[in-house]
């Protein structure tokens, strides 16, 4: 504004010189005084509406891009997320969330509390587009209630990985995060039997075969924090290998001196015969955990002579070398498609099954353990992370059948059940792991696109954000899983970890099948190779046979 004055000063005085002091006739002298002073008005106030209009306007726009914000719970946790939210003016806070209804109605530094039922209303009435998850110790069962009642609507729900942090002023909220499917469909954990998890790890030199995948990885992060005394990765995959190395190497170096296991990184291929050999008599392990398998059903079904290959012979190597070393300890990483198959990929499971039945029954000194259970949430071969790539494009979300379920568990929590269900063995066992209620497909994909903020588009709401697509069962695809073949499984020791009856063949009729299998294989024979497959495992049927006894099956998501 003092810049607006020079200039109308300096615009005056040649007015004042010629109208004011030398003067012209029709002219009065006041207008050299008179129309600067307007001209200064006008423009000042010109300068002063538009200041207005343009700071009203993007205050406007701030507005409009707040978040309008919910905390769900109102005890500790949320009241430090609450002061947390006043630094940032992205969010606007307009209420707290709580079952209690005791406490419904009272205001915390201005903030009112509302009871879950008020939900439709808060919802309407300010435009509530965040709701923020303060329950620091909420169970999985709860979570899931809570989404239930937000999912009429497309909010964002978020939570903070460790609300206990916020709480001790570690963590800021930047450090929000989506929910994920993870944190809903897992269950509960049941804390482990410590005497279990250490029983084949503790002092030992244990060996994991397929290291870098979903499963092996994991039994790896679990395994070097519990005091091995070297821990052997196995992997064909250079960078799965490289990448999983590195990562145990960090959690290493965090270790106290005393605890840090050695790390040995072995690049082979367990369908290798000699590979298999020469790292079974150099390293000489204690336990080993086999994770190596291919478990992509279509790409198996597309390729029997590669899926056969890696699966069966890549067991019966590091089985038979097993045997022949003298490992303590061997638990092979099975799969409910093993139950039933309708699938290569299934049967070639079972196969593996009955190859370490198999030699524990001829009187093998190592102790060998089969442990089956369904899908893990993330794995590379999970619908989650599919699911999660076609809503992030804007779908479709697309599902095979309707009617599709299966069960599902959290990596770490398949990872932890395993290591103490192979503790428990004392030789041929299969254990099966307790994967809770199975999982409707298509409610999945509903519950992660609500999950995102967004709403299905269908004939009902044709107005939603992404579509569920019916692309029809893949090649080998059964409706249901199922984790037993026999009926009344055993109890354990573990309430989560139970103990077939399954049949099984005399090492001399197996092994001669075996040997076909290979010969098959050798000489490129895929259809020799699946009448030896349906010879071995006589459950093994076509897809159609068993989904059409399971048509009607319901099952819900699980609650």
């Amino acid at each position: 504004m003092v810049g607006l004055g020079y200039s109308v000063l300096l615009y005056s005085i040649p007015l004042i010189v010629i109208f004011g002091i030398i003067g012209m006739t029709g002219i009065p002298r006041t207008l050299a005084f008179i129309q600067p002073l307007l001209f200064l008005l006008f423009l000042a106030t010109a300068r002063i509406i538009a200041r207005y209009a343009v700071v009203d306007l993007l205050k406007r726009r701030d507005i409009q891009q707040q978040s309008v914000v919910l905390i769900y719970g109102a005890g500790e946790a949320g009241q430090q997320l609450a002061m947390a939210l006043r630094g940032d003016p992205g969010m606007r806070l307009v209420g707290f969330i709580d079952d209690d209804r005791k406490i419904e109605g009272e205001i915390i530094d201005g903030v009112p509390i509302y009871s879950r039922p008020k939900l439709p209303y808060l919802v309407d009435s300010f435009g509530v587009t965040d709701v923020l998850l303060a329950l620091p110790h909420v169970t999985r069962s709860k979570r899931r209630r809570v989404m239930k009642s937000l999912e009429d609507w497309p909010i964002r729900v978020r939570m903070l990985p460790n609300m206990r942090q916020i709480i001790d002023e570690q963590v800021s909220v930047s450090d929000l995060r989506d929910v994920q499917i993870e944190d809903l469909l897992g269950r509960d954990p049941v804390p482990p039997n410590q005497l279990l998890l250490g029983r084949t790890i503790v002092g030992k030199t244990v060996m994991v075969s397929g290291a870098g995948g979903s499963i092996g990885s994991e039994l790896c992060r679990q395994i070097v924090t519990m005091r091995p005394d070297r821990l052997i990765l196995v992997e064909s995959s250079e960078y799965g290998l490289y990448a999983i190395g590195q990562e145990l190497q960090a959690v290493i170096a965090e270790l106290p001196e005393g605890q840090q296991p050695e790390l040995v990184e072995e690049l082979g291929n367990v369908t290798d015969q000699p590979t298999v050999r020469r790292l079974l008599a150099r390293w000489r392990p204690d336990t080993i955990f086999h994770a190596a398998a291919y478990k992509h059903v279509p790409l198996v079904e597309a390729n029997p002579i590669a899926g056969i290959g890696n699966n069966v012979c890549g067991t019966l190597f590091m089985a038979s070398e097993a045997d022949r070393v003298g490992v303590t300890n061997f638990v092979l990483i099975s799969t409910d498609k093993a139950v039933r198959p309708t699938n290569v990929m299934g049967a070639s499971k079972r196969v593996c099954e009955l190859v370490l039945q198999g030699l524990a029954g001829r009187g093998s000194k190592t102790i060998f353990a089969m442990v089956r259970f369904g899908n893990v949430l993330g794995s590379s071969g999970s619908v989650v992370p599919l699911f999660r790539e076609q809503i992030r494009i804007g779908g479709p979300v697309t599902v095979t059948h309707r009617d599709v379920t299966r069960f599902f568990m959290t990596i770490p929590e398949a990872a932890q059940l395993v290591i103490q269900a192979g503790a428990m063995a004392k030789g041929g066992e299969v254990f099966v792991l307790d994967m809770g209620k199975p999982v409707r497909i298509i409610e999945l994909a509903r519950t992660m696109i609500n999950l995102s903020g967004l709403t299905v588009r269908d004939e009902d709401h044709p107005d939603g954000d992404i579509e569920i697509a019916e692309v029809g069962l893949r090649q080998g695809e059964k409706l249901y899983e199922e984790l037993l073949i026999g009926d009344d499984p055993k109890p354990t020791s573990h309430s989560r970890i139970m103990q077939a009856r399954e049949a099984m063949l005399e090492w001399a009729d197996l092994s001669a099948k075996l040997d076909l299998l290979r010969d098959a294989m050798d000489h490129g024979r895929a259809e020799a190779c699946l009448d030896i497959l349906h010879d071995l495992v006589p459950e093994f049927r076509p897809p159609e046979e068993v989904n059409q006894a399971s048509a009607d099956i319901q099952a819900p998501l699980v609650g």
